[in-house]
């Protein structure tokens, strides 16, 4: 049973490190499997891309270890050297949830475009699969964003998937260049309305209207960042707290 419609949910962040540095999946992560309406009694199904991190698979093995220990039947599509599986379309469909992993956004757009992911993820999504991930794994799905990709100095992306007809920000609280940026972008019309969120903050889309923010951290926030005349407003969402895994 599929998502009731096309669903997104786009975080900073989902994967956390337990005091032995064990990966485990966080509350965002557990609220994708939830999105995804999986029937009782049937394991649930998500596949893991880490393109944007050249698919290390030491960090594969980290995300799949903590799937199992989720009871969530995790597999890692990856496409380098070569895609993994055969046919990336009927894989994805297979699943309830993709979860996409962070790094270069740039890289990632560029290498699903080689292979036909970005066609297979729409095909997904519209369908009713889950799509999700953290960071460069958020900001794919929309039209565009700030990213570290092409350096130390943040800059605009603006070929993203446009899944989702906004801008997104990510990190908006832990990384100090990146609130003024989204700003100036608004601003000059770079990016249009730009959706952001704070480190444990994730934002889920019904088709393309925003219905919730969730945190699976206490203290967080989401924002709305939209050009009005000729000023730059900026809207607090209060998210709301998932349960502790």
């Amino acid at each position: 049973m599929p998502a009731e419609r096309p669903t997104v949910l786009a975080t900073s962040g989902g994967l956390r490190r337990t005091d032995r540095g064990v990966v485990e999946f966080d509350g965002l992560l557990h609220h994708a499997v939830e999105l995804a309406r999986v029937p009782a009694g049937r394991v649930p199904r998500l596949t893991y891309l880490g393109t944007a991190g050249g698919d290390s698979q030491a960090w594969n093995a980290a995300v799949l270890g903590a799937g199992a220990r989720a009871g969530v039947r995790t597999t890692a599509l990856d496409l380098f050297p070569m895609p993994s599986v055969d046919d990336v379309t009927a894989h994805l469909l297979d699943q309830d949830v993709v979860w996409v992993g962070g790094g270069s956004v740039a890289n990632l757009l560029a290498v699903w475009r080689v292979h036909g992911v970005d066609l297979a993820m729409r095909t997904a999504w519209e369908a009713g699969v889950v799509l999700g991930g953290v960071s460069a794994g958020s900001i794919c799905w929309f039209q565009g964003g700030t990213t570290d990709s092409f350096g130390p100095e943040l800059r605009a992306v603006t070929n993203g998937l446009g899944l989702l007809p906004y801008g997104n920000g990510v990190h908006y609280d832990s990384e100090a260049r990146r609130r003024p940026l989204v700003h100036a972008l608004v601003a000059d019309g770079t990016l249009g309305e730009t959706h952001c969120t704070d480190d444990g903050v994730g934002l889920v889309y019904a088709g393309t209207d925003l219905v919730e923010a969730v945190s699976e951290t206490g203290g967080k926030g989401a924002y709305v960042v939209r050009r009005e005349e000729s000023e730059v407003v900026e809207q607090r969402i209060e998210p709301r707290r998932l349960p502790v895994p």
